[in-house]
């Protein structure tokens, strides 16, 4: 069966359906092709469900922090499990499915890959439609192609790791029990998150890591949390290297040497949960069928067109990228961005109200609604880890690297008023990048309570360009923490 679409979209999850719904607007046929889920990773096994079961802990510690409040107990494992539940809708994707269906969207479920120029293949994923098993659906786009199959687990060629069955985030966050204790390997963003939710739920939790924690974010950041780890009775070592892993019976313990030959020590738990990174799902997208390396991350330009694949006749990209597929910035926020930035660039080029020479024109400018510039010095992550640690542009080692001349002040979020007032025990610690040249605001760095609703702020300034004179009289109310931007500015000599 052969179809055509204006715009063909391979993935739907949150960053291909922005990238289908920006096209759609501006008037283009378009399809978007899932062999899982519609709404992908974030929506079933990553940020919804994770930030989910991460909630109620953090409101615990909040209470036990209130004075008058007094110790709430422990969680109630089933309760908290069955919101997860309820916030994923286990596993039911027809709402996603009619919102595509609302906006003009063709849904075409199963695997798809390039098949040559503006031309997709589609197989039926096994158990989507098993009616239709074997049936190949041949898709054609009259303008673009849109890859944006994001990102799989990495499982290390650690001995006998992958014999373990290990877990990875997927498994974590869709747990139906709390195993009685559990390693992870890994020390970023779902390693720390992961060891903080289990604890929560009465896992004995033991992380290993190489190096330090999140090395993505400020030194200062992942010592914070891993002292927060410790005193919530995580075992965190540092510097450790896993060496094998062993799980002798199909679903008993899982034991993992670590170290090296002389004081090798065994780590033995109930489940093992690797957490090692991500790499782009592009091993099975037909990438070789238009001259690319299958594996690889696709290489884009900021209107996130692929680089390495030619233009048509008149000099016009039809192939595009945005999300993890693209190894800029691996976090669904900044993968919408760049889908949105996709969905408007195509509309440009090929929508009916089209308007080529506004992308043109991007080329020259600071900031344009069809260029991802943010993805250089304006990405921001969250990290729901308890305290929260949430971070905008560079950290100060990287831009020093850059030759940025930067300066960095910090305060002490203990000390600001509106902090002291919530909690006696409300700590964390927020930094501040200037650069020197111009006064401006290059990166902040935010570790604390609820610190990740406090992001947004820096990435205003950070994109507007708000010169410090200007900062200044953008007047925080009283008490609230936010108000340790008047610190911070007081720490700058305003």
């Amino acid at each position: 069966m052969e179809q055509t679409y204006d715009v063909i979209v391979i993935g739907a999850g949150p960053v291909g359906e922005n990238a289908a719904d920006r096209a759609a607007r501006g008037g283009l046929s378009v399809a978007v092709v899932e062999a899982e889920l519609v709404g992908g990773e974030c929506s079933y096994w990553a940020c919804i469900p994770s930030k989910t079961l991460l909630s109620p802990g953090a409101a615990r510690q909040a209470a036990r922090e209130a004075p008058g409040v007094g110790d709430p107990g422990p969680l109630d494992v089933d309760a908290v499990l069955a919101r997860r539940d309820e916030m994923t809708g286990q596993g039911d994707d027809s709402g996603q499915e009619e919102w595509l269906d609302s906006v003009g969207i063709t849904l075409v479920r199963g695997h798809g890959r390039l098949a040559g120029e503006r031309t997709v293949e589609v197989v039926p994923a096994t158990g989507v439609d098993d009616d239709a098993a074997g049936e190949t659906h041949r898709l054609l786009a009259r303008c673009a192609v849109v890859v944006s199959t994001g990102s799989a687990a990495v499982v290390p060629d650690l001995p006998g790791l992958a014999e373990a069955n290990p877990w990875t985030s997927r498994e974590a966050t869709a747990a139906e029990a709390v195993p009685a204790s559990l390693v992870i390997l890994g020390g970023g963003v779902v390693g720390v998150e992961m060891a903080t939710l289990y604890a929560d739920l009465g896992a004995r939790v033991t992380l290993l890591a190489r190096g330090g924690l999140l090395a993505g974010a400020e030194p200062f950041a992942g010592e914070m949390v891993a002292e927060a780890l410790r005193d919530a009775g995580v075992d965190v070592r540092l510097g450790t290297t896993a060496r094998r892993v062993e799980r002798p019976a199909p679903g008993g313990p899982v034991t993992v040497t670590v170290g090296g030959d002389d004081g090798a020590e065994i780590v033995t738990a109930a489940e093992l949960l690797v957490a090692t990174g991500r790499r782009p799902r592009t091993g099975d997208v037909g990438l070789d069928t238009v001259g690319l390396e299958p594996g690889a991350p696709l290489t884009i330009d900021d209107t996130t067109a692929v680089e390495e694949v030619g233009r048509d006749v008149v000099g016009k990209p039809w192939l595009f990228a945005c999300g993890d597929v693209t190894g800029r910035v691996g976090t669904t926020h900044q993968g919408k961005y760049q889908a949105r930035v996709t969905g408007d660039v195509v509309a440009a080029l090929y929508g009916s109200g089209g308007d080529r020479e506004a992308i043109v024109a991007a080329s020259g400018a600071r900031w344009s609604r069809y260029a991802a510039r943010a993805d250089h010095g304006a990405q921001t992550q969250a990290v729901f880890a308890r305290p929260h640690v949430a971070w905008v542009g560079p950290t100060e080692a990287e831009a020093r690297r850059a030759g940025l001349p930067v300066r960095a002040v910090s305060y002490d979020l203990a000390s600001v008023a509106g902090a002291a007032v919530t909690s006696p025990d409300h700590g964390g610690r927020a930094q501040v990048l200037v650069d020197t040249e111009r006064d401006v605001l290059v990166g902040a760095t935010f570790v604390g309570p609820d610190a990740a609703e406090m992001l947004h702020a820096a990435t205003v300034a950070v994109v507007g360009e708000v010169p410090l004179d200007a900062l200044w009289h953008a007047v925080p109310p009283f008490p609230t923490v936010s108000e340790v931007w008047l610190r911070l500015l007081e720490e700058l000599g305003l």
